[in-house]
């Protein structure tokens, strides 16, 4: 006579009907009292009574409530449902697209159990290939997030994806900065653009696209106060941006900026053209005091004034294709490196904490190199060199051409 079974050791028995050994063990209740039983067969006694060890060790270690189909993709899918609460839109928009594109379709029919630090590793290794190194960051995050969840509610016992490292991705689109004379031709191709006065105000003032789609009429001083001692000129307050809260993106990028005069002739006649913008909505126009706004009053997204953006080097002998707004901020940098400014001041300028930023991303706009600077008034020089190559001040004909269009003080 065969020999019962231990308590808790679970049960195994042979099937006729399925000609295969069934394992099957109680791993806990309902909370109406009936059993949860968890079953597992093999086509031999030996691998049905592994299966039934396998079943007893994850009861053991507290897993066993859990599907032993549950799979990436359902992980995934519930991180998605549940785990971006509080989030904004564009965010959860943007993680769900990069998992059902990038995560979902590679490894969403592997076992959440059986997934493996090596399928991880493998996986980013091919996406490195197509992907930049911040798209592989996000997509590395969905998938350790998901599981982190699941791990959370028992239902794996360990999170891989924490034992992976983000590989090098594909080298993105250098940016790259407008010359003087293209800089003037594209000023020129958006005199009869609804964009005019966002394009001058970028290119002059080195603003961020997120800040100037965010910038209010309050925020903005056409007259200042010439009668002042000193006299203050018009100026901007950039202290808004479309991120989350409204915040710009650090605190030294709250800042304000005189405007060039070519500033604050481009806002008058966009102040005008937006008035009549909004007689011609009528009801349809929603008030947001917003300086650069769709024809209904509402904010722009990145997308509008990319394809606007686009359209305005249409009648230049620019690619459209491979300049976007942002690249006006970069134009500003290299300017300014142009015309002689130091690199303290264009990271004031920019709204840059320090000069170090300035000096990594924008490195290729940058003349080698501004350490040799003035006075506000003048004065003495104070000789300076890096790299063993000595500064020398913008060219007479940069000089001339920007002298009229960037007098400010720092603030």
């Amino acid at each position: 006579m065969t020999a019962r079974r231990s308590r808790g050791d679970g049960g195994l028995h042979w099937d006729e009907n399925r000609q295969r050994w069934i394992a099957s063990v109680t791993v806990g209740y309902t909370p109406a009292g009936k059993r949860i039983v968890r079953k597992a067969s093999g086509k031999t006694k030996t691998e049905a009574k592994a299966k039934l060890k396998e079943i007893i060790r994850d009861y053991d270690d507290g897993l066993t409530t859990s599907s032993p189909n549950f799979t990436v993709s359902d992980a995934v899918r519930e991180w998605l449902e549940f785990g971006l609460s509080g989030r904004e839109a564009s965010t959860v928009e943007n993680r769900r697209i990069l998992a059902e594109r990038h995560v979902i379709p590679a490894l969403g029919a592997r076992k959440l159990r059986e997934l493996s630090a090596d399928d991880v590793d493998r996986w980013l290794a091919a996406k490195a290939k197509t992907l930049s190194t911040e798209t592989l960051r996000k997509i590395h995050s969905i998938l350790k997030r998901a599981i982190a969840r699941a791990q959370a509610r028992d239902k794996v016992k360990r999170n891989v994806v924490m034992l992976c490292e983000i590989p090098k991705g594909k080298e993105g689109r250098p940016s790259k900065s407008l010359t003087l004379d293209q800089a003037v031709s594209v000023l020129k191709a958006a005199e009869k653009a609804n964009l005019y006065a966002y394009v001058v105000v970028s290119l002059l003032i080195g603003a961020r696209t997120e800040e100037l789609r965010a910038l209010t009429w309050s925020h903005v001083d056409l007259d200042g106060r010439p009668e002042a001692d000193p006299p203050v000129p018009p100026s901007i307050m950039v202290w808004r941006s479309v991120r989350v809260g409204g915040d710009t993106k650090t605190e030294k990028s709250r800042r304000t900026l005189a405007l060039p005069k070519l500033c604050v002739d481009a806002l008058r006649a966009h102040r005008e053209r937006q008035d009549l913008a909004r007689e011609k909505a009528g009801d349809h126009w929603q008030e947001n005091d917003l300086v650069f706004a769709s024809r209904h009053g509402t904010e722009l997204d990145a997308g509008n004034v990319r394809r606007a953006f686009r359209v305005i080097l249409k009648r230049t002998d620019l690619n459209p294709e491979e300049w976007t707004p942002r690249e006006l901020r970069h134009s500003f940098v290299s300017l300014m490196s142009d015309a002689g400014v130091a690199v303290e001041d264009i990271a004031r300028l920019v709204g840059h904490k320090g000069t170090v930023v300035t000096e990594k991303v924008y490195r290729k706009q940058l003349r080698p190199i501004l350490l040799e600077r003035g006075r506000r008034d003048g004065s003495d020089l104070q000789r300076g060199h890096r790299d063993g190559v000595v500064t020398q001040l913008g060219t007479q004909k940069i000089e001339k051409a920007t002298s009229d269009l960037w007098k400010w003080p720092l603030s």
